[in-house]
């Protein structure tokens, strides 16, 4: 599955688990409950004042984390 900015984020927890620990690190929260959170990647970085290329930025670093996972 690609990573990209529209992708869900409980789909995202659910193919790479890894990616809640970058996504904290980040500031982003994804979890709740130990549940995955509602929206998708793009909106929960929004919620936390990402800009459109730090959003673009943060997809292409997590997209390189998750592959040397």
């Amino acid at each position: 599955m690609k990573i990209h900015q529209d992708i869900a984020i409980e789909d995202l927890v659910r193919e790479y688990p890894k990616s809640v620990g970058f996504l904290m690190e980040k500031g982003i929260r994804c979890l709740a409950c130990g549940e995955p959170m509602w929206g998708t990647l793009k909106s929960a970085a929004e919620e936390k004042g990402f800009t459109a290329e730090q959003i673009h930025t943060l997809v292409e670093e997590l997209e390189k984390r998750m592959q040397d996972v």
